[in-house]
């Protein structure tokens, strides 16, 4: 699997397959670099992931707050 994965559950998949695969020893050397190598671009597109819904919640909880101190309207120190 060379391609981009659909979504972050199919990335996490194929790498859990990937770790079974060099847990069991019986990857030859050529097969053990090409999993390693696609290992680390299921890694790198998981933490992408992870990243932008990350970003996602903090932009969500800025709205919340930002409608909350709106409702309250101005304070008067």
């Amino acid at each position: 699997m060379s391609a981009r994965p659909a979504t972050y559950e199919s990335a996490v998949g194929r790498l859990e397959e990937i770790i079974a695969r060099l847990d069991s020893g019986q990857a030859g050397l050529r097969e053990t670099l090409e999993l390693c190598r696609e290992g680390k671009t299921l890694i790198e597109y998981a933490a992408g992931e992870l990243e932008a819904v990350g970003q996602g919640l903090e932009e969500l909880r800025l709205d919340e707050l930002i409608a909350r101190l709106e409702a309250q309207g101005p304070t008067t120190e």
